[in-house]
């Protein structure tokens, strides 16, 4: 498998037409939003990546350019229950379908069951990977089960009892009492 990092520039059209495949295998590091989402990501952290080009018929019957992606690598998050460690596996499988103009991506978006991307000869396979992956991030990062018993109780006697406050009422009863025997 090649260790290049994904292109920034590549011809889909031609790339689609060949039947073409590019694959590799590349440290997370190298996709900086990622990086910035992540918090942290361990040196050595790798993805690996396939993109498969292809012509198919669309709806209406014509060809068209089609890509087919698939990402695998893991996240390392911390659980937002737990708060301990976890490794997020993520395995991404995606199908792109590649139209003419802007306007035809958005009058067709509805109706299609596939992703549609604009054809473009300087495509950034790098940048659409980068963009898979952060929308691949969870919201909320949780183990499904946490490996140790997470306290479902937040309550705290200290607290509470710093918090008990005394009734007003009561110091104007001995003022009362005092002024009566004076």
């Amino acid at each position: 498998m090649n260790t290049e990092p994904a292109p920034h520039r590549l011809d889909v059209k031609a790339q689609a037409l060949k039947n073409g495949q590019l694959a590799g295998a590349e440290p997370l590091s190298n996709y900086e939003r990622l990086g910035a989402d992540l918090q942290s990501l361990p040196s050595g952290l790798m993805l690996d990546w396939t993109a498969r080009f292809a012509t198919r018929t669309d709806a209406a019957g014509a060809l068209a350019p089609w890509l087919d992606l698939q990402l695998t690598t893991r996240f390392p998050l911390v659980c937002q229950r737990c708060m301990g460690a976890m490794d997020l596996p993520v395995a991404i499988n995606r199908a792109f379908r590649f139209v003419a103009t802007e306007a035809i991506a958005e009058a067709q978006d509805d109706d299609s069951e596939e992703d549609l991307l604009v054809l473009s000869r300087e495509f950034d396979l790098a940048a659409l990977i980068e963009d898979e992956l952060v929308m691949a991030l969870p919201l909320i990062p949780r183990h499904d089960t946490c490996p140790t018993p997470v306290p479902m109780s937040a309550v705290d006697a200290d607290f509470e009892a710093a918090n008990v406050k005394p009734n007003p009422f009561a110091g104007l009863s001995s003022l009362l009492n005092g002024n009566g025997k004076g």
